[in-house]
């Protein structure tokens, strides 16, 4: 039987901002006419309902569990309404606690404190009320508009140099790509733009670092064709992220959860990716030879999976002078690759998202992602040892992208 209190507790909590919020809805109208005033309040109130009833029916409604892109636009707008008054509502309490000491000093002083009060009553403050809309409405429009983006790929160009890297391979370029999140995907067309952004790169090697699927092999099922063109010289050689295990749903048997991803390394296979699992392999030019390494999804953290064996993966490369590594999870970097592998020259990885939002410039990066992973999007490097955090090819969850692009990184090796 379903657990119902903390979705009760949910709609609960939506109830009483929404009621929070209001009070500073009514007064910011307080000197428009009646008819506006009762405008504005039917629509803050039909909005407010229309969000709660649909948290009320999420469980029951088929349309909801069948069709994900509506799900998650639906699901990604509550949030984000939700959010925006979150928002709002820290600026409504920082009036009311400048009301509540106003009223203290009243009460403690009231020959001095009088002054603070007029005509008995401490009223809410218009500035902050109107500041505490105008942020929650400017994030919530921001969330929005976010939508637009989901499936603007950015190619970003970056050069690296190296004193061991193998004189045959300077030049070398590598399109670096992870987290495509197939069942996340309801625009055929624009995802193959992405993918013609890869072949257009002209790279010698295709590297992808997890995340095929957000659950299930059978995601793949549209996006074969799109996805197979995808060639290089040297080859295509992909990873394991986390959602490929199929970890974060439901199966009728521990069969059924295994053959979903004996179904999903076959999906690499057909599309011609090499799968790397716990394993390593010799890519060589003009007699030359460095070492790529892949494992499997290892996280420093306890709520992700470490199906990862980097022991197995580097058994046998260390003759190589010089050795990628594909991880998925970025937080593997500081917790085992760097402290146990100092001769892993570059680790390219995924995951993070740069959690699809937040601010980029050639002078300033900032996502909320950044209060989880110390390093969550673009280049890191510690002393000869770099670290390369792509920002995903698709989505999950939220379907947009504010701030934070999708990419399809080129590495060129020097």
């Amino acid at each position: 039987m379903r657990n119902w209190s903390g979705w009760w507790i949910i709609i609960i909590v939506m109830l009483l901002i929404d009621v929070y919020v209001f009070m500073a809805v009514r007064t910011v109208s307080q000197n428009s006419s009646e008819r506006m005033k009762w405008t504005v309040y039917s629509i803050y109130w039909l909005i407010s309902a229309a969000a709660v009833i649909t948290i009320v029916l999420f469980p029951f409604v088929e349309f909801f569990q069948t069709n994900v892109a509506f799900r998650n636009n639906v699901f990604a707008i509550l949030v984000g309404l939700f959010f925006a008054k979150i928002l709002g509502s820290s600026f409504f309490l920082i009036d009311d606690l400048r009301r509540g000491s106003m009223w203290l000093m009243a009460k403690l002083f009231p020959t001095t404190g009088a002054n603070f009060a007029q005509d008995g009553a401490i009223t809410r403050s218009n500035f902050l009320s109107w500041l505490g809309i105008a942020m929650g409405g400017g994030l919530f429009t921001t969330l929005l508009y976010g939508f637009s983006n989901k499936y603007n790929y950015q190619v970003k160009k970056i050069k690296l140099a190296f004193d061991n890297l193998p004189s045959s391979f300077k030049g070398f370029k590598i399109v670096h790509i992870s987290d495509i999140h197939s069942g996340s995907f309801n625009d055929k067309a624009a995802v193959l733009r992405g993918v013609e952004m890869v072949l257009a790169a002209k790279p010698d090697m295709v590297l992808f670092t997890g995340d095929l699927v957000n659950d299930k092999a059978d995601e793949m099922k549209d996006y074969m064709d799109v996805f197979s063109r995808i060639k290089a010289p040297m080859g295509v050689y992909s990873t394991l992220g986390n959602h490929d295990y199929g970890d974060y749903t439901s199966w009728p048997t521990p069969e059924a959860k295994k053959e979903n991803l004996e179904r999903l390394k076959d999906v690499h296979a057909q599309l011609g990716w090499r799968l790397l699992m716990n394993e390593h392999v010799a890519l060589e030019k003009n007699n030359q030879q460095i070492a790529l390494l892949g494992i499997e999804n290892w996280s420093a953290f306890g709520n992700f999976p470490k199906y990862g064996k980097m022991s197995e993966a580097y058994t046998g490369s260390e003759k190589y002078p010089f050795k990628i590594l594909m991880s998925h999870d970025p937080s593997h970097w500081d917790a085992e690759v760097r402290t146990k592998y100092p001769d892993i020259d570059i680790m390219l990885s995924g995951h993070t998202h740069g959690m699809q939002f937040g601010l980029e410039n050639p002078y300033f990066k900032w996502s909320p992602v950044q209060w989880f992973y110390k390093e969550w999007a673009g280049l890191y490097e510690e002393g000869k040892q770099k670290l390369y955090i792509n920002r995903g090819y698709g989505f999950i969850g939220y379907p947009g992208r504010v701030g934070i692009m999708p990419e399809v990184t080129l590495i060129e090796l020097a």
